[in-house]
């Protein structure tokens, strides 16, 4: 049972860049666990009918969507994005960061990955070509859905 004052864990979605397939195992979830899932995105979203699920619009400009997800979030949240600098923003505020590939963003790797996205940026600024990500397959998928359970099983109930 959560606090008094404190509200129940929930999802949020940085919409924009997440997989189809993965915003799917997230309604099945907020049906099937209860829990409330929120789609933030800077463009009008289709989101099933459910009274746990719900899509933010935010306005277009960078980092909109990432501080609509930051000022809202509580501790114990969960926030899917492939965006490592609010990944960041999320685990200093006490909230859980998964990639849609079922990564958990940690204390102990978000330096890393961010002092790699920043090193891959100047590269391209540089004219380097770096490809972009590998495509999304079933075991990214499946890796997901694992972390989400394991939140989805971690969390207090009501």
């Amino acid at each position: 049972m959560s606090a008094p004052g404190h509200p129940q864990p929930q999802i949020w979605v940085d919409a924009d860049a997440c997989p189809v397939a993965i915003k799917e195992i997230l309604f099945r979830a907020a049906e099937r666990a209860q829990v409330q899932v929120t789609l933030v995105a800077n463009q009008w979203l289709r989101t099933p009918p459910s009274r746990f699920i719900r899509a933010l619009q935010v306005q277009g400009g960078y980092d909109v969507a990432d501080s609509a997800i930051v000022e809202r979030l509580h501790p114990g949240d969960l926030v899917v994005t492939q965006d490592i600098p609010l990944a960041a923003r999320v685990i200093e505020k006490g909230g859980i960061a998964v990639n849609p590939r079922g990564e958990r963003y940690t204390p102990d790797n978000i330096a890393e990955r961010l002092s790699m996205r920043n090193f891959m940026e100047e590269l391209r600024g540089a004219g380097v070509q770096t490809g972009g990500p590998s495509s999304f397959h079933a075991r990214d998928r499946q890796a997901f859905a694992s972390q989400l359970d394991r939140w989805l099983a971690q969390r207090p109930t009501p």
